[in-house]
């Protein structure tokens, strides 16, 4: 039984050529209609969404992928428009992804960018998109590449990926970028206490925002500490070494050089042909996690593995067989031999 249709595509249903078209031509209200398609989970939407995608797969590619991500009160919304506002005012096409998360309670989403993000979200020449992720990182990893590609198809050149924090999502987001930017917050000590190793280790560049007012030499400070935290990591690629920034979303201080920064890390990984190389290697990588993502949905929805979970989990919860006896079952119940 498919799903409900997504709202949004209640009104008349465009044909995939219509789609097409109105994407390639940068109609805004139907590049909505074909990231709402995209998102949708009902089957039929995914089967017209997947042949609109391989129709507009040829016209992708060309865009810088920056992902962004930080601690709590950072403020990436206020850093972003003013980023995005900057690169318009240049002529650049800014689309904003922002991933925003979705109550495991409620099943709500926030989706409150376009609130946050006023500015830009009235730019013609900025999109800014919020899109749930269903309580699922695998909601990042499809519905967000997916979004990615048709704003890519668009004529966008820069596409921004907000994630919604500092956690498991930020590696899904790092595996779909060229550039991935952490924005920290001055008092460098305790921010390091705070924030996972991991995520320091994914930086192309740690940039502390706020650095403004009397907080500039606070910031500096931070950047000093960030800069000699990230001496002690491995680089992503031995091309580019991570540095540490200060900048200002509120008064647009340091956001030259950071544009600066961002777009010599894009040239060093071209000439090298580490770029190619990395695009090549996150489309393997999403491939293989679509795959295990289906694999496993076929597993919990398979009749006779839902037959036998709850016994096997109460006898490993009673002690009385072990997970791996108990995972062998399962396996045998969906016709694999463990």
């Amino acid at each position: 039984m498919e799903d409900a249709p997504a709202k949004g595509l209640a009104r008349k249903r465009l044909t995939t050529a219509e789609l097409v078209d109105g994407v390639r031509a940068g109609d805004r209200a139907i590049l909505g209609q074909a990231i709402t398609l995209v998102e949708s989970n009902a089957r039929s939407h995914q089967v017209q969404a997947q042949d609109m995608l391989a129709q507009l797969l040829p016209h992708t590619g060309n865009a810088r992928r920056i992902g962004i991500t930080g601690v709590p009160g950072v403020g990436k919304s206020t850093f972003i428009e003013a980023l995005g506002t900057k690169l318009t005012a240049e002529g650049h096409r800014v689309a904003v992804l922002a991933v925003d998360p979705t109550s495991g309670v409620t099943g709500g989403s926030i989706l409150g960018d376009k609130t946050r993000m006023n500015k830009l979200s009235r730019d013609d020449h900025a999109f800014v998109r919020p899109s749930p992720t269903s309580g699922s990182l695998g909601g990042v990893n499809r519905k967000t590449r997916e979004t990615l590609l048709v704003c890519e198809a668009a004529g966008y050149d820069v596409i921004l990926i907000e994630t919604v924090g500092v956690g498991q999502s930020e590696t899904l987001v790092a595996d779909m970028v060229d550039f991935f930017l952490v924005l920290m917050l001055a008092g460098a000590g305790d921010e390091l206490q705070g924030i996972k190793r991991g995520i320091l280790e994914l930086a192309d560049v740690i940039a502390v925002n706020k650095a403004d007012g009397d907080n500039a030499l606070n910031a500096q400070r931070a950047r000093h500490e960030y800069a000699s935290a990230l001496k002690l990591m491995r680089p992503t690629t031995p091309t580019w070494k991570p540095r540490a920034l200060t900048c200002s979303g509120q008064t647009g201080e340091g956001l030259n050089e950071l544009w600066e920064t961002i777009e010599a890390h894009r040239r060093a990984l071209t000439e090298s042909g580490e770029l190619a190389l990395r695009r090549k290697n996150q489309l393997r990588g999403w491939m293989w996690s679509m795959v295990e993502a289906r694999a496993l949905d076929a597993l919990h929805q398979h009749p006779l593995v839902k037959q036998n979970a709850v016994t096997l989990e109460e006898a490993v919860l009673d002690g009385t067989t072990t997970p791996t006896l108990a995972a062998a079952a399962l396996l045998r119940a969906f016709g694999i031999e463990p």
